[in-house]
């Protein structure tokens, strides 16, 4: 059901009389359930629910319900927790005296039993309340210590320079078999909303022989609340602390740009704005080649490809070595054979020129960054 109207009506959202047309709908069909393509305030909520007597659903709660479902790791699940207390703290007073409804169960009827009752009933709230927010402190005491651990891990990536690069896209974008073609890595791949969740990392080489990380996130969706993006963060955190953002985007939807649209919000909210970015149109295989063509010609760095058929996955990853930062330092050192690490991390973390193995050692022409050229210092042949 689609209404027009200048602004959502304070008390239902969608007004009194579309709000009875909604109850017959709902009759008629056996519904049990409403899903509002919205965000309803508490008492929005509260007041609809009273006329269509079935629970109401936003599209704010739909969506941290399929978080749910497919949080994996334990930082996603207390980010995804979280950001449930959050949405369920303003709302307590709407779904009658106990969480029960809340935390899962359904169930018809009027919402508004515990509104207008004072005493004992508001007291159950208070305690829900507090026990909620309790709750959510030791669920933020936990995220930081979870990403702690987690800048532990990039501080070593970064201190090794390797480049980072990040999967960022709409849902459903393909993503995951993106990054699976690009490592070969047995990453889940589903055809299902926000089938990502959790930050998966994986390493990767360039055709050149560069290591880099490629990060895989979140799908973004249209009109992300503002409340979800700060409860995500932890996995918004890899495309704004990335040399190189992937923005991934589906060839076959009918009006592409709007995804596109949609991410870029999200990236300007994390801060990523800086970092560059080449737009991978997906799914080319089952793509208009009419929609194809108006991306390329909109977008400054965008390439065709189709993880599923892995057309146009060599040109990606020849672009993708091009756009990788360089190491500044040039190097020639004549390195002594007794330090072949050293050797093995200009080719890790640096660009090797040429390469010749001589009496003395391994002379080496290289580009590298500042801390390995500062190694290399001691093996610098004399004029």
């Amino acid at each position: 059901m689609t209404q027009r109207r200048d602004k959502p009506d304070p008390a239902t959202y969608i007004g009194s009389g579309k709000a009875l047309e909604l109850r017959d709908i709902v009759l008629e069909s056996g519904a049990d359930t409403v899903v509002c393509d919205g965000e309803l305030s508490p008492g929005q909520l509260i007041h609809l629910e009273d006329v269509v007597k079935v629970k109401v659903v936003d599209r704010t709660a739909l969506i941290l319900d399929i978080f749910a479902q497919h949080a994996k790791s334990r930082e996603g699940k207390a980010q995804v927790s979280l950001a449930q207390m959050q949405y369920m703290l303003p709302r307590l007073r709407g779904w009658g005296q106990s969480l029960s409804r809340q935390m899962g169960g359904g169930g018809s009827g009027s919402a508004g039993g515990g509104m207008a009752t004072r005493g004992p009933g508001e007291t159950k709230i208070e305690t829900d309340r507090r026990r909620i927010r309790e709750k959510m402190a030791k669920m933020r005491r936990e995220i930081a210590e979870m990403k702690t651990g987690r800048d532990i891990k990039r501080q070593e990536r970064r201190r090794n320079k390797v480049p980072s690069v990040a999967i960022a896209g709409y849902t459903n974008a393909g993503k995951s078999s993106l990054l699976n073609r690009l490592t070969g890595a047995g990453v889940l791949v589903e055809n299902a909303l926000f089938a990502t969740l959790d930050p998966t990392v994986r390493r990767a080489e360039t055709p050149s022989g560069r290591l880099y990380t490629l990060a895989d996130t979140v799908g973004f969706v249209r009109h992300l609340p503002h409340h979800l993006v700060e409860a995500f963060r932890s996995t918004m955190e890899e495309v704004g602390d990335s040399d190189l953002i992937l923005h991934v985007v589906d060839g076959s939807h009918p009006v592409p740009e709007e995804q596109l649209a949609a991410v870029r919000e999200v990236i300007r909210d994390v801060g990523a704005t800086d970092v560059p970015e080449i737009v991978v149109v997906n799914k080319a295989d089952a793509a208009d080649p009419l929609v194809l063509q108006r991306l390329l010609r909109q977008e400054k760095r965008a390439i065709v490809v189709s993880a599923r058929t892995g057309q146009g996955m060599t040109e990606l990853l020849t672009l993708l070595d091009e756009e990788l930062p360089r190491p500044q330092v040039e190097i020639e050192v004549l390195v002594p054979y007794t330090q072949g690490a050293l050797v093995s991390r200009a080719h890790a973390e640096g660009e090797v020129i040429s390469e010749e193995h001589t009496a003395d050692g391994t002379f080496l022409k290289a580009r590298v960054h500042e801390e390995l050229a500062a190694e290399f210092r001691p093996f610098v042949p004399a004029a």
